[in-house]
């Protein structure tokens, strides 16, 4: 049975058409011109570029001893079901993510023990005074926040993560335009040209971090990136006295997905900063391959702060190690109109993305 082959228009989309008596395809939409040679190189790229290949290495963690077992609890919150993992002289009072009372649930068994641990280098008292610096300058918080707030509990912990490494090999297919505008007396014009960009290269990555915590939201952990590995230290029980341990309940392989598609987003944007020089640049694909994939099993230190505020509870969380801080808070709507209307209304969302970017991260 025949078949044809289709040619898009790299500007429209449209089919393009072969000219006769030229080396041209030509686009009956928009009147786009393309040599066949060109299109024939891209078509050997496109059939030579591999898929994917991002695997690693199944050994992170590794076995506790029995001394080290005996020697851990662990507390299970009734209330959200948080598993806290402690030395045997902590004493739980509250679950960290939620704040009720936890209870004893037994001794540690059935989880890998972490390779590294990040000590804490910042204390409780640390984490307070970044809770009052975070509420500074924020002009839609409530006036009477600051005061009315309780700070129901600041906890310590250790939240897993999986480090992920990776030296890979990249090969990434960009479109990009060029665009000349000029006049004469009767008309403007405007060309477009558009060239097919080829990327190839390699790239190591290290210690990639995903959070192993279902109760941790992926974009609170990532907020209060980076943590400093140079710092980082083989994991000793020591380093858990006077604070707890979230147990993991997302293991190294249900965490490679997240791994692997910030990796591919870091090394696409690497290679998209090799070319300059176009007015539009659009990655058509990419494929990455890993070498000597490998992942780890580490802990890394977060202080919670839970308050309350006319019921309502709200989580903060600062980087134990560096002191970067992150929370919401809560609007004053009163204020948040003062604001919007003293703009215009053609800046008026635009100043509500300021503002509230400005109010909760900042």
């Amino acid at each position: 049975m025949a078949t044809t082959l289709d040619y898009k228009c790299p500007h429209c989309g449209g089919k393009l058409e072969f000219q006769p008596g030229t080396e041209q395809m030509q686009c009956p939409y928009c009147d786009s011109v393309v040599d066949v040679a060109a299109l024939q190189n891209l078509d050997e790229v496109l059939k030579n570029t591999p898929a994917d290949e991002m695997h690693y290495h199944e050994d992170a963690g590794a076995a506790w001893s029995e001394g080290e077992q005996a020697a851990m609890q662990v507390y299970v919150c009734k209330s959200c079901g948080g598993e806290i993992i402690s030395d045997e002289n902590t004493a739980a009072t509250s679950c960290p993510f939620c704040g009720n009372p936890v209870v004893l649930s037994g001794r540690l068994s059935g989880v890998l023990k972490p390779d590294y641990v990040i000590p804490f280098q910042l204390d409780k008292k640390a984490a307070k005074d970044a809770l009052k610096k975070h509420l500074e300058g924020k002009r839609l918080l409530p006036k009477v926040f600051k005061s009315e707030h309780h700070i129901d509990e600041i906890k310590g912990i250790y939240v897993p993560f999986w480090l992920f490494d990776a030296s890979a090999d990249a090969d990434l297919n960009f479109k990009g335009t060029r665009t000349r505008m000029w006049s004469d007396s009767k008309f403007n014009y405007t060309e477009t040209s558009h060239f097919a960009i080829h990327r190839s290269g390699s790239l190591g990555f290290q210690n990639v971090p995903v959070d192993g915590s279902q109760k941790m939201a992926d974009d609170l952990m990532e907020s209060i990136e980076p943590f400093d590995f140079s710092k980082a230290v083989d994991f000793q029980t020591a380093y858990l006295s006077g604070f707890f341990a979230d147990k993991y309940d997302v293991g190294a392989e249900e965490s490679k997905a997240h791994a692997n598609a910030r990796i591919k987003q870091s090394a696409e944007n690497a290679f998209r900063n090799t070319v300059d020089g176009y007015n539009t640049l659009t990655l058509e694909n990419s494929s990455v391959r890993f070498q000597n994939g490998k992942a780890k099993y580490a802990l890394y230190p977060v202080w919670l702060l839970n308050t309350t505020w006319r019921g309502k509870q709200y989580t903060f969380a600062m980087n134990g190690q560096t002191g970067k801080f992150v929370g919401d808070l809560p609007v004053d709507n009163g204020q948040f109109w003062k604001y919007v209307l003293a703009f215009t209304p053609a800046y008026g969302a635009v100043a509500f993305g300021i503002l509230w970017l400005l109010h909760h991260f900042f």
